[in-house]
């Protein structure tokens, strides 16, 4: 008799450790189902990064073909800038020699004009190339070279 009650304790304890490692599969269980469930959204995620890395490439190649158009394009456009500032200071340039040889000419058309004597009454003056409407001519265009040297003047100021 002695060994029945040994028998029924050993089984007892048995089936107790056989309900811990039930107990123990069932929570692997669910354990595993969680991370097969966490694999899939990990696989989800894996999958939209790659095609988000992939539109940020093709971003980035628009990018560097957009800039590679706008240098192209600024190139262009400083070279157009470049030469027409070259023609604008070669305009400028002709520009002040005529304004120089006009304010040469009028200063001989000065310096050659006298001033004319009174003439008597009864004599009638016939009107020489020097008189009449060239004299105002000439002081009409020593008047615009003065305004425009005034205004030059004031441009070289302000810059």
């Amino acid at each position: 008799m002695s060994s029945l009650p040994f028998g029924i304790i050993v089984e007892s304890a048995v089936a107790v450790l056989l309900m811990l490692t039930i107990g123990y599969c069932i929570l692997l269980n669910d354990r595993l189902k969680k991370l097969h469930a966490d694999r899939d959204a990990l696989k989800q995620m894996i999958g939209d990064l790659i095609r988000a890395t992939d539109m940020a490439n093709s971003a980035i190649k628009g990018l560097r073909e957009a800039a590679t158009e706008a240098d192209a394009t600024l190139t262009s456009r400083m070279e157009e800038a470049d030469r027409f500032a070259v023609e604008l200071a070669n305009h400028v340039t002709a520009g002040r020699t005529v304004m120089d040889r006009i304010a040469r000419v009028t200063d001989t058309v000065r310096r050659n004009q006298a001033p004319a004597a009174p003439a008597p009454q009864a004599q009638v003056k016939a009107p020489l190339p020097g008189d009449g409407p060239i004299a105002p001519s000439a002081k009409g265009a020593q008047a615009a070279l003065e305004r425009l040297a005034a205004h030059q003047r004031r441009r070289e100021s302000a810059a």
